[in-house]
């Protein structure tokens, strides 16, 4: 499982970066939990402490001195979680994106697994002109959307970013969210490709907990594969099962290859 999960998300190596609404620190977790090798664990946007018990050391202060205790700390251990102090109680601040990628670097780490933005716990969002936050030299993009907005009005109780989200998709506010819409969103120059640079885009539909969601989220998938910037490919997964990995959507070119 873990081995197909890790790949099926280009997670294996680099600097890979997740974004979106649905699930960001779960899947970074999961990833953290199964890779075999040294990773680090941090963020570009304000994000909540990771736990202790998927790290063997967790280190807070600002960014110019991580770069010099991070690599320190990844000689000896193997899962470093590194973040930048908030006056927000209970958060962590992001890292400047050029920071990660210098920490990367001089740490060593196999991969470095990134928070790049904030969607407030909602299961769909747009990104705004300014997001999300890239780390220079980034692998990956995993882009989550959650299968559980699939069927419901769009709105504040499910959406991160609702007036980005109704001029992107064409909907207004209330209007229900389908399928296609979440395949529009995984293949948009101003969705789930904004600002990704040269990186490999993954779309993640995640939250697909039953039959009936995981027809809707291939169908979203498929829209996606279509779309105008597809992406590599669509992963669904449920992330907190014990068997997160769902299903692997591909072009037809790419399963053929």
């Amino acid at each position: 499982m873990s081995d197909a999960l890790i790949d099926a998300l280009g997670a294996r190596a680099g600097i890979v970066c997740a974004v979106g609404a649905g699930g960001k620190k779960s899947t970074l977790y999961r990833v953290l939990d199964t890779h075999p090798g040294r990773v680090g664990l941090t963020a570009t946007a304000m994000t909540t402490p990771p736990p202790t018990r998927l790290l063997d050391t967790r280190l807070f202060d600002d960014a110019a001195a991580l770069v010099q205790t991070v690599p320190r700390a990844a000689a000896t251990h193997r899962r470093v979680g590194f973040a930048c102090p908030s006056e927000k109680s209970g958060r962590c601040a992001g890292l400047p994106p050029t920071r990660v990628a210098e920490i990367h670097e001089a740490a060593g780490f196999e991969v470095t697994l990134v928070k790049a933005d904030g969607a407030r716990m909602r299961g769909i969002k747009a990104p705004r002109s300014n997001e999300p936050l890239i780390v220079p030299g980034t692998r990956t993009v995993i882009f989550l959307v959650s299968a559980a907005v699939i069927g419901q009005p769009l709105n504040e109780r499910i959406a991160h970013r609702v007036p980005e989200l109704t001029q992107l998709l064409g909907l207004t506010p209330g209007d229900t969210v389908c399928a296609e819409h979440v395949g529009h969103l995984l293949s948009d120059p101003a969705g789930a490709a904004q600002h990704i640079g040269q990186a490999t885009l993954i779309g993640l539909i995640n939250q697909v907990d039953g039959d009936a969601q995981r027809t809707l989220a291939r169908q979203a998938a498929r829209q996606a594969m279509a779309g105008a910037c597809p992406p590599a490919r669509v992963v669904l997964s449920a992330m907190t099962a014990s068997e997160p990995l769902v299903d692997v959507v591909e072009s037809a070119r790419n399963a053929a290859d």
